[in-house]
């Protein structure tokens, strides 16, 4: 067998070392992926710490006009009055609410202006049916809403609308089963209204959301871990391979005597103690 260290480069090692050095990269990337995940949770998390217990400002102050809604926004208490468009109400489909099935319920705010602000009105329970139970009506007449700002939600692949009942909050959908001029960016999650109706749907938010940033960090050092594990393994098998190649060379049958003369040292003191604690046990 070829002696020294040239066993490296051949076709085989190099291809476990390119394998190492894969492996790596996909663990960096994926480290770099949990790092940016821990960044977005405490980004959310600062966004909900400073919008949540603001103060309300009127929504054309942070939304101006349709399509105007920021992210840095979420959660932020806004006014705005108009009349409810209590014909074009909406209920969204599979909300649990404390462990329980329900729905959402949507309704239009004819703005001043004319556009149309979605609000969620809160929550209602599943009826015998599998229907919504009896859905409160929205105050008539101008009414002031506080609500909370959230934006839009996507279509959910392979859910679409049955009747009046969304799949989610998708606003764009929302203004093409209404008409005119919607905020299809940004809704609002009810706090109160004036005057206030008789009977509400159950609120859907009462305290800030959990902030909680994860495993992200624990999940990004597993990952550089996992990379040095690999190139730990491989150079352990390298010198593996070196010491068997290289058995007959004098100097490294001198580094085996060495080692088997350590290994025979931990045993003696090891069988020392487990005598001394044998003595112990029979006293």
């Amino acid at each position: 067998m070829t002696g020294g260290w040239r066993f490296v480069v051949s076709r085989r090692w190099l291809a476990y070392i390119a394998f190492a050095v894969a492996f790596a990269v996909a663990c960096g990337l994926l480290a770099n992926w949990q790092l940016a995940r821990s960044k977005e949770a405490a980004a959310a998390n600062a966004v909900i710490a400073r919008n949540f217990d603001a103060p309300p400002v009127p929504l054309s102050e942070l939304v101006p006009r349709p399509g105007g809604y920021r992210a840095s926004d979420q959660w932020r208490p806004v006014t705005v009055t108009g009349e409810y468009l209590a014909d074009e109400q909406f209920l969204v489909r599979n909300r649990p609410l404390n462990g329980s099935p329900g729905f959402e319920v949507l309704v239009p705010l004819r703005l001043s202006d004319g556009t149309l602000f979605v609000i969620d009105r809160g929550w209602v329970g599943v009826g015998e049916r599998g229907g919504a139970s009896e859905v409160p009506p929205p105050p008539a007449g101008p009414v002031t809403v506080t609500a909370r700002l959230k934006p839009g939600e996507p279509s959910l692949s392979g859910q679409s609308r049955t009747g009046r009942q969304l799949a989610t909050i998708r606003l764009g959908e929302i203004q093409e089963l209404v008409g005119g001029v919607v905020f299809t960016d940004s809704y609002g999650v009810l706090v109160s209204e004036r005057p206030a109706p008789a009977a509400a749907p159950q609120p859907i938010v009462t305290a800030p959301p959990l902030r909680d940033e994860g495993l992200h960090w624990s999940y990004m050092v597993q990952w550089i871990v996992f990379a040095l594990i690999g190139f730990f393994g491989l150079g352990y098998a390298i010198r593996l391979e070196y010491r068997n190649r290289n058995r007959d060379d004098p100097r490294e049958r001198a580094r085996a005597e060495e080692r088997r003369r350590r290994r025979a040292l931990v045993r003696s003191d090891a069988d020392e103690e487990d005598e001394l604690l044998d003595r112990a046990g029979r006293a």
